[in-house]
């Protein structure tokens, strides 16, 4: 679902954990819609935070702390402890016209332990920083 051409709004980096930013991306959706997994590894969380369904899924062996790829609103289909495939099902996007400025949307999340991390980088698709020829800036 979604991808960086149905990017609604990019992932934008508080400059302290506490200030404003966008700490995921928004991914044109309907509601109904399927909700997959963007990695394989296991359904960590599948429940409600500040009244809106969430998802979590963690993925071991994605460094220490491991990543964890969080979808919203999404109601779960799959039971918590699940393992799954990267590309698997596992919610429906449920409607929520508040976050996306009046429109329906998935709010997709990448965290690795409490610091929130750009999920486009997942594909590439995150920022670029441009280096010197010969090899990374001390």
């Amino acid at each position: 679902m979604g991808g960086p051409d149905g990017v609604l709004s990019r992932f934008e980096p508080p400059a302290k954990v506490w200030a404003a930013g966008h700490r995921g991306v928004d991914l044109a959706a309907a509601p109904g819609m399927e909700v997959r997994t963007a990695a394989p590894g296991v359904v960590t969380f599948s429940g409600l935070v500040a009244g809106r369904p969430v998802v979590t899924v963690s993925h071991p062996g994605s460094g220490s702390p491991p990543l964890r790829t969080t979808y919203l609103p999404v109601t779960g289909t799959v039971p918590v402890g699940t393992p799954v495939a990267a590309g698997q099902p596992i919610g429906l996007l449920a409607p929520n016209g508040r976050h996306c400025a009046g429109h329906d949307c998935l709010h997709w999340g990448l965290l690795r332990g409490s610091r929130y991390l750009d999920p486009l980088a997942l594909f590439g698709a995150g920022t670029a920083r441009l280096l010197p020829l010969g090899g990374a800036a001390g």
